[in-house]
């Protein structure tokens, strides 16, 4: 059984047990989060397509992690102008527990 979710700006596939790695929540590690946006439920025979969500679909997850992504660098120029800029960025993630997908 597995769903498909949107988060952010963002959808994933949620599998009962696995965890997924999502853009950053507010919450505590520990912390019990419900995601609501539940795009598609399917259990091997059954698929619920939703339009534009299943109705009454939920996934409830446990916050496992907060994290950070890999450091991007960011370099701009301009050549013969001496321009030059160096910047960095790294993403926050929240790893989250797939508990229990309910319909």
């Amino acid at each position: 059984m597995y769903a498909v979710v949107k988060s952010g700006a963002r959808q994933y596939r949620a599998n009962v047990g696995h965890t997924i790695l999502v853009e950053r929540i507010p919450a505590e590690v520990g912390q019990k989060v419900e995601l609501e946006q539940v795009l598609l439920v399917t259990d091997g025979e059954r698929v619920e397509i939703g339009r534009p969500t299943v109705e009454g679909a939920k996934i409830l997850t446990t916050v496992v992690a907060q994290e950070k992504g890999p450091k991007i660098r960011i370099f701009k120029y301009h050549p013969k102008k001496r321009y030059r800029k160096r910047s960095g960025h790294r993403q926050q993630y929240t790893r989250l527990r797939v508990d229990e997908i309910v319909l």
